[in-house]
């Protein structure tokens, strides 16, 4: 009874793991943000207010979005993308700016999509409008790797 308990427990196991690629086992996901998180985890903009001091140990790239925005959806599984081609080198994180309006008004967002790239120990970049992949990529390695 033992013996068969555990086939069934393995063969279980096998098919829930079945069709799932290394993919979608390791899929990073993109991080969204509200202003409490980003005061910890990027820049607390209140406590420092004329200095940038990023806060993060792995360079990263915050997205400011909205919902019903056109271009923040194409753009949306890209940085997705990227953040799996870069797991463990850069965070990715999201904005809504319907909900934060706050953080969206103290970094004087006022077009969407808006990034911006955090390195480490260096003033942050932005950039506006919908990217191609092949662009952020660029941004990636030059801006916030620095190769």
């Amino acid at each position: 009874m033992k013996r068969i308990l555990s086939i069934v427990c393995v063969l279980s196991f096998a098919f829930a793991a079945w069709g799932q690629t290394e993919e979608t086992v390791h899929k990073v996901i993109v991080k969204h943000l509200t202003e409490a998180e980003f005061l910890q985890k990027v820049a607390n903009y209140k406590e420092n207010p004329h200095r940038w001091e990023y806060l993060g140990d792995k360079p990263c790239i915050v997205d400011f979005y909205a919902s019903w925005c056109g271009p923040c959806k194409a753009l949306a599984p890209i940085l997705e993308e990227l953040a799996n081609e870069y797991a463990g080198k850069i965070y990715v994180y999201k904005v809504d700016t319907e909900q934060e309006r706050g953080l969206s008004a103290a970094f004087g967002i006022q077009a969407i999509p808006t990034m911006l790239f955090c390195p480490l120990n260096a003033q942050p970049q932005i950039a506006q409008g919908m990217l191609p992949k092949e662009q952020l990529k660029m941004a990636i390695e030059q801006v916030l790797l620095k190769k």
